[in-house]
């Protein structure tokens, strides 16, 4: 992967800002919040914390570092946490933590999804460890909201550093970053001396598989819309499984499939969701360090119905560790929010290189094959073209796979099998069909339901297996 480059220093909006930035003309109205009576200079008594309060109030026109309110973004209504940096560096106190604990309750109440737009350097010294502890209240209000099913969309600005990043900004189901941004745990004052700054940044944090995309401010708020509608549509219906793109005749023996599988301008990932969806969005990465953009494609689209439909789709080549865990996190959102799933399996098999154990491949697999298990809104898979082992098998949803006329299905790839029963070289095309790998041969042993036909013959019905 390569290094990741850094945008231009980003304009730091005010919190009224960013908010017109991205909300319908109009439509923001700001939230009741709780009246909190403090004794002079906070609770820790802070000789001058009144009256840096006051200043940052005269600075910026704000009572506190953060506004929230409801909005609507592209027409889906939303409640909003927009951070003023200029008040005290958009620090967290408790007045803070009345005011966000506020949004969450009234989200809640309301059905309503939640986007903290985070520009904050921390918890406020002033308040010590009242302050900290508000990080406690605010992951207990994200959680909450996470279990009523409802989605959290958090918009990076700058900087995201502190307790807000580790709560609000990583916390968040779906993480946009206004370029240039700020992003990190540590602040620019905290870090080692001789840290790299580049690795503090949105680029880096999107490389690193810890935020699903970087936004230009003049997009914001066409991306933040869509993917609002995406998140706020649940629909319990199986997906269908797509129209095949590639031939309508199945292959007459096992090795044909295999052939006709890898071969080089077969149909992918890419060309069966751009059939599939109107326009998508991706998630990027595992939350864990790590990203696999050219091994798994997850993330969410629209159907010409304007149906929502999660997809994660193999690539054709062999699957890391970093892409099942995207895959099983995907799982883990659709289903918490009732979207249905589609999943593409294309694989020759799970990577199984030395860094790939490093990076627990096993473990990433395993759960995958969890979600999957676990499941509640319905999964829909279709094989398009390589299944090699148990690294297709995790993505595959039991009763519901389909597969396609250039497809195959395998417990081992047929060379791998060849050279385990001792066998010569020449006997890899015999050894195809004894697996019983055709679309057909799947069918007959009940292991897919049927195979899809394509826009020739019109439908994605189960074709005769004969």
């Amino acid at each position: 992967m390569s290094e990741p480059v850094p945008g231009p220093a980003p304009a730091r909006l005010s919190a009224r800002r960013i908010l017109a930035l991205v909300t319908d003309p109009g439509s923001f109205a700001e939230l009741p919040h709780p009246a909190r009576q403090s004794p002079a200079d906070g609770p820790l008594g802070w000789q001058g914390y009144d009256a840096s309060r006051a200043r940052a109030a005269e600075r910026t026109g704000e009572e506190e570092s953060v506004v929230v309110g409801t909005a609507r973004v592209e027409g889906t209504a939303a409640v909003l946490i927009a951070f003023e940096f200029g008040f005290l560096g958009g620090s967290l106190g408790e007045r803070t933590g009345d005011r966000l604990e506020a949004a969450y309750v009234h989200a809640r109440a309301h059905r309503l999804p939640v986007v903290p737009l985070v520009a904050t350097g921390g918890s406020r010294m002033q308040e010590g460890m009242l302050a900290l502890s508000q990080l406690q209240r605010v992951a207990r209000q994200s959680a909450l909201t996470r279990e009523a099913g409802l989605a959290q969309i958090a918009v990076l600005r700058d900087p995201t550093t502190g307790g807000g990043w580790a709560t609000l900004g990583a916390g968040a189901d779906v993480i946009l970053a206004l370029p240039g941004a700020q992003v990190g745990f540590a602040g620019s004052r905290v870090r080692p001396p001789d840290a790299d700054p580049a690795a503090y940044t949105a680029e880096a944090q999107l490389a690193a598989g810890a935020a699903d995309a970087v936004v230009p401010p003049a997009e914001l708020r066409a991306s933040l819309g869509l993917w609002l509608r995406l998140l706020t549509a649940p629909a319990p219906i199986p997906a269908d499984p797509p129209l095949a793109l590639g031939g309508s005749t199945l292959p007459a023996t096992g090795w044909e499939a295999v052939r006709r599988a890898r071969a080089p301008h077969r149909p992918r990932a890419e060309a069966y969701l751009d059939a599939y969806f109107t326009r998508r969005v991706a998630l990027v990465g595992d939350r864990c360090g790590g990203a696999d953009p050219g091994g798994m494609l997850c993330g969410f689209g629209e159907r010409a119905d304007g149906r929502t439909v999660a997809f994660a789709a193999q690539t054709g080549t062999a699957t890391g560790p970093a892409g099942y865990r995207t895959a099983a996190r995907l799982i883990r959102l659709a289903d918490r929010l009732g979207i249905p799933v589609l999943t593409l399996v294309d694989t020759p098999g799970a990577a199984n290189d030395a860094e790939a154990e490093r990076q627990g491949a096993g473990a990433a697999i395993a759960e995958l094959f969890g979600e999957v298990a676990a499941a509640r809104t319905p999964i829909t898979t279709l094989v398009v073209g390589e299944g090699g082992s148990g690294g297709a098998l995790a993505l595959a949803a039991p009763g519901n796979t389909w597969a396609t006329p250039d497809s195959y299905f395998s417990v081992i790839a047929p060379e791998l099998a060849a050279a385990i029963l001792k066998r010569p070289p020449e006997e890899v095309e015999t050894t195809a069909g004894q697996l019983r790998i055709r679309p057909q041969d799947l069918v007959e042993l009940g292991v897919v339901r049927g195979i899809v036909g394509n826009s020739t013959t019109g439908s994605a019905a189960p074709l005769p297996p004969g």
